[in-house]
């Protein structure tokens, strides 16, 4: 896979799609990589020329020095946008992903076209909580986090239904680098975004899961609520929207970005 080289880390990425479409960038969940977005990519990339990319020490990406603030991870979305020659860019993220994205559209508002944001907060506290949660990696590795995160990523029908898909992320979760996921713990911490949102004009719409438990439907209208214009929708998943419900992701999606 192509990487961007930074002085301090490597971005790793794929770019599939006509070179020529207009370019759609897919940005991941803390501690997943850029696999999650297969389902989305293979469908995607017959219309979109598709970005996804690895988190600084997620996936093939390596990792700088913590702790990071969000903009430090925004910013690595920037510089790829760039690396890849385009001027502007359609965004769908998730979870952390989600975050960048209202990051960009409010300090980067000329990058960014139209705007999805899926299973995500512009506040995700107690602060005791990723306290807590970085303090247990460091000690134990991501064995320590994983099984509980999975837990709140898929509903318990689709555990039993599709192990071999949960047994991949979990897979790529447990490949994460401490350092990286730590940073990037502590920007998620860090980061709140609710008034700063009130400020995007791209036209928006935010995807909740109904059984969401990391980043709740209420969390998801509170953005569209301060998004002016902002379109909601909400899918009977857990927090892993776009794997766990592929198909009617993509179909939202997709009418978002045709209408």
């Amino acid at each position: 896979m192509p990487t961007l080289a930074h002085p301090d880390y490597n971005i790793n990425y794929l770019l599939e799609g006509p070179a020529d479409a207009p370019l759609l960038v897919l940005s991941n969940s803390l501690g997943a990589d850029l696999s999650m977005w297969d389902a989305q990519a293979a469908e995607f990339s017959k219309r979109y020329r598709v970005l996804r990319y690895d988190n600084r020490g997620h996936g093939g990406s390596t990792q700088s020095p913590g702790p990071y603030r969000i903009d430090d991870v925004a910013n690595d979305a920037v510089l790829l946008i760039e690396h890849v020659g385009a001027k502007s860019a359609h965004f769908c993220g998730l979870s952390l992903g989600g975050m960048v994205g209202m990051w960009l559209a409010t300090h980067k508002p000329e990058l960014i076209q139209k705007l999805v944001l899926c299973n995500t907060s512009a506040l995700m506290g107690p602060k005791e909580f990723w306290d807590n949660r970085m303090t247990a990696v460091r000690g134990r590795g991501m064995q320590a986090v994983v099984q509980p995160v999975i837990e709140r990523w898929f509903t318990e029908a689709f555990r039993a239904k599709h192990p071999e898909v949960v047994a991949r992320i979990e897979s790529s979760m447990l490949k994460v680098s401490l350092e990286g996921y730590v940073g990037c713990c502590s920007a998620i911490r860090d980061m709140d975004q609710r008034k700063a949102i009130s400020a995007i004009k791209a036209t928006t719409m935010v995807i909740a899961g109904t059984f969401d438990p990391s980043t709740p439907p209420a969390m998801g209208q509170a953005i569209a609520e301060a998004i002016k214009g902002a379109r909601y929708v909400e899918l009977p998943t857990a927090h892993l929207s776009c794997v766990e419900a592929a198909s009617s992701f993509n179909d939202v999606v997709n009418f978002f970005l045709n209408a």
